[in-house]
């Protein structure tokens, strides 16, 4: 049995792309966790989006044995976070199962929104943080200056950072020997009852459900019968035993390690994140405290482009919900696009990827409807309405007020673009709450509803600031909205998968802009095609298609006028039947581009 002063449980904390994942390669590169054979870039990082894109999606963990310079042997557990705002709540599960945080700050970039938003939740669980500076073998980097920003933006003393380059390898000692030295070993209680947290839990084609989790108190065994406490549902442990990054079966596992275990669970659904799990004969214990349920934000509707795939994509879905606890649907149909489903994403990013996933591993073809928030509709008899799908819209004469989401917005920015954001912000009916300064950068604080948020305004606020501006958010409430349901109108029959909720003040802009755009993106016919914006019965935009003019004449040569004027008159007829009972196909990236706002 391993002495429990000799444990370490951390986490690498950043904003994105500042190093976490390399960082974490070299820690196992170094410790010996894998072999140089087997070393590859981002190894914790397995799923293949994640390696394209070069980011984290799914928190990981390893756990690494240690010599220190005093000759003792250590097992750290170390946890690689995603940093980007959509998977916050990977990184929350991940503090909470540790005692210490690595902060990783670009030595060129400097402090960012997420930095921030990563370290107060750091703080929050009362983790010792030992700040890190990466990327110092750059041309651009700036130790010292980074050092003062740390300190007068988090408060956090950095005269220790540690200067290091996680691509070259160059400090990693250090960054080890810190670990051991600064970062305390976990409390818990050895002779108590088991007792410990459910981190987080994925489904495996061969081994069912597997838990990953963190002891608090006693030691588990393999064998052992357990019970988690949310759903009270008793279990057998099978298998037990920890990743090095490779799975490793132990027969115990004891107080403040982290490992994993198997018992014949069958869905991730049964094993609730941040769940207590304990002894089976425990019937009086106190569970711990979880975490916040992922909050979904962002809805949209997912379609199969060929009405014959719903049931894969039903299958699909269902597959993707068992790893991705976060991500909820629900059946609906529509019209326009037949069966599908109505998606709830944590933000933009989850939406994207959630796609991605399902077109790349499950080979669908998909159309993404308009993306909305949780509107809440108080209606006259004083009952409330939670609208997710704008077509769901109940009449307006039975509606008393509309409430939308807002959020605050942290955005830092250096000072030459600090205008540009400004404007975006109040474009966007935005309020300023604060504005500071560290250095040379701006923090500013807003509150924005979310609906303006959700379109573009990420791409937006990157496209203004070159790139250079952060965006970090938290939904503060509802706030009641003027708010209008705009449809849009092809050839005189409303598409529900464009109709989108918008402010009254805004309707106008949205509708001609949205109108516009649909003119450019859907082909020519053989008959005019008017496009239409409209609130309830009032068009507020128009486009016009023209038709295709086929050259009916042309086989007429010489003689009289009157042949070419009949020929011409049949035409005329044919036209006004076709605008009749033409179809028009919208072409499937019509669809997607046209939500894609951009304000110029």
């Amino acid at each position: 049995m391993a002495d429990q002063s000799l444990i370490r449980n951390f986490s690498i904390i950043a904003h994105i792309d500042h190093g976490k994942s390399t960082l974490a390669d070299r820690l196992i590169q170094v410790t010996g966790g894998l072999s140089a054979r087997e070393m590859k870039d981002q190894v914790l990082d397995s799923m293949d989006i994640e390696r394209e894109r070069g980011i984290t999606i799914k928190a990981q963990t390893v756990r690494l044995d240690y010599t220190a310079a005093d000759g003792k042997q250590y097992i750290l557990n170390l946890m690689d976070t995603p940093g980007h705002v959509d998977f916050a709540y990977e990184v929350s599960r991940c503090l909470a199962a540790c005692e210490g945080a690595l902060l990783v700050v670009d030595a060129s970039q400097g402090v960012e929104a997420q930095t921030l938003a990563n370290v107060y939740a750091a703080l929050d669980n009362q983790l010792e943080i030992v700040p890190v500076l990466n990327k110092i073998d750059l041309p651009a980097a700036e130790p010292d200056r980074i050092k003062q920003q740390i300190e007068d933006v988090i408060g956090l003393d950095a005269s220790d950072a540690i200067p290091i380059s996680a691509k070259s390898g160059l400090g990693i000692d250090l960054v080890l020997e810190a670990i051991i030295t600064r970062l305390p070993p976990p409390k818990g209680d050895p002779a108590a009852p088991f007792k410990a947290l459910l981190i987080d839990s994925w489904y495996d084609p061969y081994l069912g459900v597997v838990v990953l989790f963190r002891v608090v108190d006693g030691m588990i065994k393999k064998g052992q019968k357990i019970r988690m406490i949310a759903t009270n549902a008793p279990y057998q442990v099978e298998r037990l035993g920890v990743f090095r990054p490779k799975m490793q079966v132990f027969d115990a596992i004891q107080t403040g390690e982290v490992g994993f275990f198997t018992a014949a669970i069958k869905q991730v659904a049964d094993t609730r994140i941040g769940d207590t799990i304990v002894d089976e004969k425990n019937i009086h214990a106190t569970p711990l405290p979880g975490f916040k349920d992922a909050q979904s934000v962002v809805f949209c509707g997912l379609f199969p482009v060929d009405a014959a795939e719903f049931e894969d994509l039903r299958e699909a879905i269902g597959k993707l919900r068992l790893n991705d606890a976060s991500f909820t649907y629900e059946m609906e149909s529509s019209a326009a696009l037949g069966f599908g489903f109505r998606c709830g994403f944590l933000g933009l990013l989850h939406l994207d990827i959630i796609r991605e996933r399902l077109e790349r591993e499950f080979n669908l073809d998909l159309i993404t409807t308009a993306p909305s928030v949780i509107y809440k509709i108080h209606l006259r008899g004083g009952s409330i309405l939670e609208l997710h799908n704008p077509a769901d819209m109940p009449d307006v004469t039975q509606i008393e007020k509309i409430e939308e989401p807002w959020i605050k917005a942290t955005i830092l920015v250096p000072d030459e673009y600090l205008g540009s954001v400004l404007k975006l912000c109040e474009d966007r009916r935005g309020r300023q709450i604060d504005l500071t300064y560290a250095g040379n950068r701006a923090m500013l604080v807003y509150a924005l509803p979310l609906n303006e948020v959700v379109f573009d305004f990420y791409d937006r606020l990157k496209s203004v600031s070159r790139g250079y501006a952060s965006f970090d958010y938290a939904i503060t409430g509802y706030e009641e909205g003027d708010l209008v349901k705009m449809s849009i109108l092809v050839n005189a029959e409303p598409v529900d998968a464009l109709s989108m909720i918008v402010n009254r003040g805004r309707a106008e802009m949205r509708g001609r802009m949205m109108c516009e755009k649909l003119k450019d993106l859907i082909p020519q016919h053989l008959f005019q095609i008017p496009i239409q914006a409209a609130i309830g019965g009032k068009i507020i935009a128009r486009e016009t298609i023209k038709a295709l003019r086929k050259d009916v004449t042309a086989k007429c040569y010489g003689g009289d006028i009157s042949r070419k004027r009949k020929l011409l008159d049949k035409q005329k007829e044919g036209k006004k039947k076709m605008r009749q009972f033409g179809k028009v196909d919208i072409p499937q990236e019509a669809f997607i581009a046209a939500l894609k706002m951009d304000e110029n």
